[in-house]
């Protein structure tokens, strides 16, 4: 009873999933039916730690072992519309190289700057066209499309809209983590290369362990002691202290 409980669950989520897919398809005029969908994402503080995020979601659903995420390499300083190009270059350039399944369509965080450059990237490696590429802004949940300067509004109570909602949201949360735990780690290594005495392999040591500054302060010197030696952990607390 419990088998077929459960076989009568997943099939009814199979049904919503393509209904899904092919209402999205319907709704933006798409080529293709959007089973394979990426999202991208930019996140920065400050116009330090530059990072971005792709998520992807197949049949509907997320496909977390093919989650990303980027070290913006190219782009000094705040450049959200260079930082899409460069990972959406990125990205696709390493699936062609790779020969791995391109999406059917790709979803940008922001309006039509972020859209044009991810399609200025697209065009480079001879893949805009044969991709669905579309942008959403965050304001009024405009859509947009490459070339077209008048946005589509879906219905706010829409499937096709909640799916790039969830989209968007997902890669705004998974690259949101990766920009804290950069910066977390970024502030932590900058503090302990300061000091003399504590090497490289204590470093990421102290890292992989504690995280961050304020979880060091808080841990118990024989927690530390276990983890590096007394010695070493009499200089950190001495350091930290001052």
């Amino acid at each position: 009873a419990k088998y077929m409980q459960f076989d009568k669950i997943k099939k009814k989520e199979k049904s919503s999933d393509k209904r899904i897919i092919n209402q999205l398809q319907v709704d933006l005029n798409l080529k293709e039916k959007p089973r394979h969908i990426e999202c991208f994402d930019n996140s920065n503080f400050q116009g330090t730690n530059a990072v971005a995020a792709c998520v992807v979601f197949k049949n509907g659903k997320p496909y977390k072992k093919d989650y990303r995420h980027f070290n913006i390499k190219t782009v000094v300083g705040v450049d959200d519309f260079k930082s899409m190009e460069e990972v959406v270059y990125r990205r696709y350039k390493r699936l062609l190289e790779e020969k791995k399944d391109l999406p059917q369509l790709i979803i940008i965080d922001g309006g039509k700057g972020q859209l044009s450059s991810a399609a200025k990237s697209l065009e480079e490696l001879g893949l805009l066209g044969t991709i669905d590429i579309i942008g959403i802004a965050k304001k009024l949940e405009e859509i947009f499309f490459f070339g077209d300067s008048i946005p589509l509004y879906l219905d706010k109570r829409s499937e096709s809209l909640k799916i790039i909602q969830r989209l968007r949201n997902e890669a705004h949360r998974f690259g949101i983590k990766h920009h804290r735990n950069k910066r977390s780690k970024n502030t932590f290594r900058t503090s302990l290369d300061k000091i003399e005495g504590i090497g490289e392999k204590t470093i990421q040591k102290l890292l992989s362990h504690f995280g961050s500054v304020e979880k060091i302060r808080e841990a118990k010197r024989e927690e530390i002691e276990n983890l590096i030696s007394k010695s070493k952990a009499f200089i950190l607390i001495e350091f930290l202290n001052k």
